[in-house]
Order: C-alpha cells, then structure tokens, then sequence
C-alpha cells in the first residue's frame, strides 16, 4: 500500500515503473530511450547531437554495442577477463557459482562470506555470521533478483545477453576502517579522468561519496543524491596502480567506469560498468554534466 500512495504521489515515477514492465519490451530500444529520458529530465533526448554525460551514455546504450561487453559485467565472467589483464591476484576469490538457490549448500560455507547475483545490479546479500542469517529471507531477495532482466529496465545492453547466476565470495575486511572503501574511475578510452570514494553503498540513508581528481585532490563534482564523506581520507597507498590498471581496462572503449578497492594495503579489482547510474546521474552541479559529456568522444554518423 506505501508503494501504491509513494507513486500516486510522483505520476512521473509511476509512469517510468509501468514503462519499465515486460509489457512494453517490444519498444525499439531508441524510442524506450527517448520517452524514458523525457520523464526522469524532462527534457528532450537528443540523439543526433548528445552533448551532455547523460545524454551521451543514452547514446552508446544503442550504439556502441560489442560482445565482449556482456562478459565484462558479468560479475563471474569479468573476473577471469581482468585477471587476463591485470593479474589473478588482484581478484576477490571465488567460494562458488550457482545457476540456482537450491544448490548453494550453506553447511559447507564459511562462517562470512557475500552472496550477489551475476547478472544485475542490487542483488547483493554481505554474510557476516552465518549463524545469525535468515536463509529464506535471503532465498526471496536473491530468487527475485535471478528473475530480473536488467537490460529490459534501462536498456542497457551489455546486460541483455548475461545468464542470471549467483556467485558467492570471499567475504573481505580492511583492517583499518570500518566500512569498505570503493574508488571508482571514469574512463575515457584509456585514461582515467576523474573518481569518487563511497562508503556505505549497501545503506543509501547512510552512504557517502567524494569526487576526486587524478591527483587525488577533492574536485567540486557533487551528486545532489549522496551526502559527502565527512572527513579527509588519506590517498590510498595503491592510488597510482589503480589508475594504471583503470587505463588498461578502458583502453579503446569511450567510457567505462572501472572500480576498486584497497583493502589491508593490497589492490582488488570491484567490477566494471558502462552506464553509472544508467545515465541519469543528479549532478549538483550541471557543469559537470557537460564536462564529462565533451570527455566522451564519439561519432556522430549513426
């Protein structure tokens, strides 16, 4: 009932939910595109002469579609990719992958570990203590997430053709903080541009992230939806390493966000991602919308 008064209160929101069902998936991806943009901005998509970072990623959503892509943001697939590339250690293990719930046996498990799908965005469940987990309720969460197309909700491509899995890792802990650090990359065909450093993305009441240039200097770049972090983090130790390797994944693609962790000093790879925020990131500032956009260089021939 929340769910029902919470859109009846934004019409606009309730008319992108209904648009996002199986129902109008025969909707030419362009078209989907162009009515989907108009609700959230409320402005026009131009896909003849994309200027801004939203609007270009809207563009290479239909444009720039290659098959390597689907296994980059397959969660399991992208490990052995980047390990082909940068180096097996710098990859969170791998305690098991699964087509479906039933054939995790939890008994065998380690007391901590981190349950999320291959195929999606948000199917992610961090074990603590093992005994203290309610397996049904984590049973729905990921049962829900494995029935998810996320290409059919923001038509973006690369996830299209990804086989829903589970996969279980190594549950990871730095020593000297509290919450994980993520530090995420902008790439621009090869060179890393810009990044932020967010703690707490399991928890968006609580979450924090600061943007920062490629000197690790806080840059004026704010997303109106995340409050920022709250104190000055120190650079991290593998910083210069991690835009080598944020170069080397991106290379020849035109933008790619590529994220990591430090954890106990030492590097690890986090995922990769084509569409932040599916290309509809709040900038606080519209500059930064625009800037971003001119750092993404595409033809305009289609």
């Amino acid at each position: 009932m929340r769910k029902i008064i919470y859109y009846l209160k934004k019409p606009k929101l309730l008319l992108c939910a209904i648009l996002k069902t199986r129902i109008f998936n025969f909707i030419p991806d362009k078209l989907f595109l162009e009515v989907y943009y108009k609700l959230i901005t409320g402005k026009k998509l131009d896909l003849e002469n994309p200027v801004s970072y939203n609007e270009k990623l809207q563009w290479l959503k239909i444009y720039d579609r290659k098959n390597i892509y689907t296994i980059m943001v397959d969660k399991y697939e992208a490990k052995q990719y980047v390990a082909n590339i940068i180096g097996k250690e710098y990859i969170i293990p791998t305690i098991g992958v699964y087509n479906k719930f039933e054939e995790i046996d939890f008994n065998k498990l380690p007391n901590r570990f981190v349950i999320k799908c291959t195929h999606d965005s948000g199917g992610l469940v961090i074990v603590k203590d093992k005994k203290t987990i309610d397996i049904n309720l984590i049973r729905r969460k990921i049962n829900k997430c494995l029935r998810k197309n996320y290409y059919n909700s923001s038509k973006e491509w690369p996830y299209k053709n990804v086989k829903p899995r589970i996969i279980i890792e190594k549950y990871m802990e730095d020593n000297n903080n509290i919450s994980m650090r993520d530090y995420k990359f902008f790439c621009f065909n090869g060179v890393p541009k810009l990044m932020y450093l967010s703690e707490g993305l399991e928890d968006h009441s609580t979450a924090r992230m600061s943007f920062y240039d490629m000197n690790f200097d806080i840059s004026d770049c704010k997303r109106a939806d995340y409050k920022q972090l709250e104190y000055v983090p120190k650079k991290p130790k593998t910083f210069e390493k991690m835009k080598e390797f944020a170069s080397l994944l991106s290379h020849n693609i035109p933008h790619l966000r590529v994220d990591f962790y430090e954890i106990n000093g030492k590097l690890y790879f986090g995922e990769l991602t084509f569409f932040t925020c599916s290309g509809f990131i709040p900038f606080e500032k519209e500059k930064w919308n625009k800037k971003l956009g001119e750092w993404i260089k595409i033809p305009l021939n289609k």
